[in-house]
C-alpha cells in the first residue's frame, strides 16, 4: 500500500489535477496545504529549494510535481 502526501496550495490548478488523478486511481492521500503554517514549515524543511506546488511524496520519497505523477501513472505505477 502506498502512503501518499500532496503538498498543495490555494487556487492551484495543478494541485487540483493531481488530487483528481489520485482519486480517479483510488489512491488515498494526505493533503498538506502550504497556506497552513505547520504544513508550510514542513514543506520548507523537506524541500528547501522548491517553491512550487503540488509536490508529491510516495512512501516518504519525493516524486516531484503533477507532471511526474502523470508519468508514474502512464508507467502503470500508480494505483489500481
Amino acid at each position: 500500500m502506498q502512503f501518499v502526501e500532496v503538498f498543495s496550495g490555494p487556487d492551484c490548478n495543478y494541485c487540483e489535477a493531481a488530487k483528481t488523478l489520485l482519486n480517479s486511481k483510488g489512491v488515498d492521500f494526505v493533503e498538506l496545504r502550504v497556506d497552513e503554517p505547520a504544513h508550510l514549515e514542513d514543506f520548507r524543511r523537506r524541500l528547501p529549494r522548491i517553491r512550487s506546488v503540488p509536490q508529491i511524496f510516495i512512501n516518504g520519497e519525493h516524486i516531484g510535481g503533477y507532471e511526474d505523477l502523470v508519468l508514474l501513472d502512464e508507467g502503470g505505477r500508480l494505483g489500481s
